[in-house]
Order: C-alpha cells, then structure tokens, then sequence
C-alpha cells in the first residue's frame, strides 16, 4: 500500500493589506484550496504589525481551508505579531512554527498515535492508564 503524500502550499503574507490585495490573496487561496484536504503555510515573515486587517485575513484563510477539511500553519512569525495573535484572542487557533521550512516539514511527519480508549463501567479510560 503506498501513501500519497499532498502538496503543501506556502503563501507569504503581505507587509501590507489593503482590500484588493486582501481580496487578491483570498482568491490565489481558494484556488489552491481546491485540492482534497489542502494544506497551507502562511509565512508571516514580512509582517511587521499584526494590524485588525492582518488577523481577519489570517481567520479568514483558516475559514477557507477548514471548508476543504484541510489544515493551515503560520511561520516566521516575529515577536510583535505573535503577542497581537495572543491579545486578539485567537493564537491558539493557529499551529506557528518558527520557520517556513519547519511548517512544512511539519506535514510530513507522521502523527503521534494515542493509545487506544477501554471502556470501563461508564468511565472511558486510556489503555496506557490501564496497564500501570
């Protein structure tokens, strides 16, 4: 059985949005999004300020990629805008990785597996909290 491995597209961030290059950016989006379950590294290495504008784009782009059930990663993200991401509220929703490269190569690595759930009386227990 051999494992089809996706493209992971990389899209850099504007320094700055207006609303047509917002627009612009959102349309090149949706068109790789296209794809089965795409996935995305935005690199935010450009942007200086995580402006109101900036961020909507970003929620914007994970609303995008969520609608294909795919996956979006930030990288290259300064100091700066990653405290804005924290006082917007909404860093956790992004996966950030310090560098492009790492954001990709973070696709490609398989994910942990968890041990299997047991069913208990009406408790679900972890199989590895079991065994000890």
């Amino acid at each position: 059985m051999s494992i089809k491995k996706r493209a992971v597209r990389v899209h850099q961030i504007p320094e700055q949005l207006t609303a047509r290059r917002e627009r612009m950016f959102l349309q090149n989006l949706q068109k790789d999004a296209e794809a089965e379950r795409p996935r995305f590294v935005l690199d935010c290495s450009m942007v200086w300020e995580m402006d109101y504008a900036t961020i909507n784009l970003l929620l914007s782009c994970l609303e995008e990629v969520m609608k294909c059930n795919g996956d979006l990663r930030l990288a290259s993200l300064r100091p700066e805008a990653q405290a804005a991401l924290q006082l917007a509220g909404v860093s956790r929703l992004f996966e950030t990785f310090e560098t492009t490269d790492g954001a990709v190569q973070s696709f490609q690595q398989r994910p942990i597996s968890l041990a299997p759930l047991t069913f208990e009386g009406d408790v679900f227990d972890n199989a590895s909290e079991n065994a000890a």
